[in-house]
C-alpha cells in the first residue's frame, strides 16, 4: 500500500492520524505534511468533534460526496480535507466559514481525473 493509500484510508475512514504517523515511519516515501501538522490536524479534528459535532460530521459527509462523484486527481481529496481542517484553528475562521468554503468543492467540476 502507497503513503498516499494509507492516508486516505485514515482521513476518509476516521482513523487517528497519530497512528498514520507512526505507520508512515516505515515507509519511505514522501509525504504532503509532516509529523507536526498531521499530529495538530489530530487535534483539531477531535476538538471539531467536541466543539462543533454538527460541522464535523458535515465537513466528513462532504469529503465522502467528493470522493464518491472522483471527478479530480484522488490523491488531493484528503489532503484538501486536512488542509480545511487545519484552517478553522490554525487560522480562526469559524468553523461554519470553512465548511461553507469546503461545500463549494462539489460545485467544482474537475474533468481532469484520469
Amino acid at each position: 500500500m502507497t503513503l498516499i493509500d494509507l492516508f486516505t484510508d485514515h482521513v476518509v475512514h476516521r482513523k487517528s492520524l497519530k497512528d498514520y504517523v507512526e505507520i508512515r515511519k516505515n515507509i519511505h516515501e514522501r509525504g504532503e505534511f509532516n509529523d507536526k501538522i498531521l499530529l495538530q490536524a489530530e487535534e483539531d479534528l477531535q476538538r471539531l468533534k467536541r466543539e462543533d459535532p454538527e460541522v464535523y460530521e458535515a465537513m466528513y459527509d462532504t469529503l465522502a460526496e467528493i470522493m464518491h462523484r472522483d471527478e479530480g486527481h484522488y490523491v488531493e481529496y484528503p489532503i484538501n480535507f486536512i488542509r480545511q481542517i487545519l484552517r478553522i484553528y490554525k487560522d480562526g475562521i469559524p468553523a461554519e466559514k470553512v465548511l461553507e468554503a469546503y461545500r463549494r468543492e462539489l460545485d467544482h467540476r474537475y474533468r481532469d481525473a484520469c
